[in-house]
């Protein structure tokens, strides 16, 4: 079994040299199994017993423990059997043996039933991808201290952000922010990611798709550029600019007394049909 500093350095060697698994066992001098399985997940593997230790006392209750686990499937979190609650219904029952000897056949049954995770390395190409959000900030305007809301526009390759507050979200913000936004980075992304936000999103189909604003399909139109909304309740999809959020705060609103002034307006209504598009960004 490898450290996790060891399974650290197969994964460098394979996803960021491109270096094969041949070439990493040799070099590295693991078997091509252990290379596979260090590829496969970036966590240490835990022992686990290949056939499972005999328990004669605990036995005759496996299967009513097995059955108030798959009960508490069923059951709000709240209410859910622990292992004590478990432990005290079978004790009731006849049991006589020990608390953990319940708890580690309890541990046992929800590691096999549990999902292994799974982690997609994300990559991307110059120019091709960019993230937009919004988030929340205090600032102090005019010797007052008012909510801001910050429009962040990410682009995924290089990590530039652009950032700029406006009083609200609504969609004049929201499309004079990516006007805005272009115009920082000289250039457009190919892609855009979002969450379901309702000035970009009508509601989301039954077969997954999305019914969109129709303001916002012209304003994609005009600039030429594609978007994607990550699932419902995913922000992680978008991690760069969610990220961004908090540098953003940090950076520019982290202290009170010291926050950047902001000059925040409502610009005029842009048109969908402006002219002065950019060429797609190298960023």
């Amino acid at each position: 079994m490898i450290k996790v500093d060891e399974r650290e350095k197969i994964r460098r060697a394979y996803f960021r040299e491109g270096k094969s698994i041949r070439q990493i066992a040799r070099e590295q001098r693991h078997s091509r199994t252990t290379v596979k399985k260090a590829i496969e997940s970036a966590e240490e593997e835990t022992y686990t017993l290949r056939e499972p230790r005999e328990a004669p006392v605990l036995g005759p209750y496996k299967a009513r423990i097995d059955e108030l686990l798959a009960e508490n499937e069923r059951l709000p979190r709240k209410q859910r059997y622990t292992g004590y609650k478990i432990y005290e219904d079978i004790y009731e029952r006849g049991y006589r043996g020990s608390e953990s000897g319940v708890r580690r056949y309890i541990g046992l049954q929800r590691r096999e039933t549990k999902k292994r995770k799974v982690y997609i390395p994300l990559e991307f190409d110059e120019g091709t991808d960019g993230q937009v959000d919004w988030g929340e900030a205090q600032a102090i305007i005019a010797g007052e201290e008012v909510t801001v809301q910050l429009f962040l526009m990410r682009l995924c390759y290089s990590r530039k952000l652009f950032v700029r507050a406006y009083p609200t979200q609504r969609q004049e913000a929201f499309f004079e922010g990516h006007i805005q936004g272009f115009q920082h980075f000289q250039g457009i992304p190919h892609r855009l990611a979002y969450d379901n936000l309702k000035i970009a999103v009508q509601y989301i189909l039954d077969e997954g798709g999305r019914q969109e604003q129709k303001a916002f399909v012209a304003f994609r139109s005009h600039y030429l550029f594609e978007s994607h909304y990550c699932t419902p309740g995913q922000g992680h999809e978008k991690g760069r600019v969610e990220d961004g959020v908090g540098f953003a705060r940090r950076r520019f609103l982290g202290c009170r007394l010291g926050a950047r002034l902001f000059s925040v307006r409502v610009l005029p209504k842009q048109s969908s049909t402006s002219p002065g598009r950019p060429a797609p960004t190298s960023g």
